[in-house]
């Protein structure tokens, strides 16, 4: 499931993506909207169906939730800035929804804030690379169906609003 970051050119651009000044409330929206396009981009191209701002059966919202052929589950949180990182501590709380999770950053995110063992996915708007394996956590077959049910509704439900 990893791929080589040498090989994506674009990578060294997204440093630029989003000027310091655009910061807002801790976030960098622009930056967070390329990160997230370019971390759906590697998933979809994994073979992975999406669904973002996927709600959890305890009410948190994970930024992309991804769903592969054999029915594993992936989610990715998505940050643009140390600030980002710092002030949001609810990322534990998705770890019992998935089989992996990743942080996906752009390339001039502090590595060394993110914690050890989960994934990390390097991204611009254009696409994305997997830098650091995720840890595999496999879940229950009761917890897989109420999850692979609400990853189906949810899309749904999106789809007829």
């Amino acid at each position: 499931m990893k791929n080589d970051l040498a090989s994506f050119n674009w990578v060294a651009a997204a440093a630029d993506v989003v000027p310091d000044a655009a910061v807002q409330n801790g976030t960098r929206p622009d930056l967070t909207l390329a990160i997230t396009r370019g971390a759906s981009r590697l998933l979809t191209d994994m073979g992975f169906a999406l669904v973002p701002e996927f709600t959890l059966p305890n009410g948190r919202r994970a930024d992309l939730a991804g769903l592969s052929r054999k029915g594993r589950i992936v989610i990715v949180e998505v940050k643009s800035c140390r600030e980002d990182f710092t002030a949001d501590a609810k990322w534990p709380s998705y770890l019992e929804y998935c089989d992996q999770f990743y942080f996906a950053t752009d390339t001039r995110f502090p590595a060394g804030l993110l914690p050890e063992g989960e994934g990390r996915i390097v991204a611009d708007a254009y696409g994305g690379a997997i830098i650091a394996d995720a840890e595999v956590r496999t879940l229950a077959g009761s917890r897989r169906k109420a999850m692979t049910l609400s990853f189906a509704r949810q899309a749904a439900f999106r789809l007829t609003v």
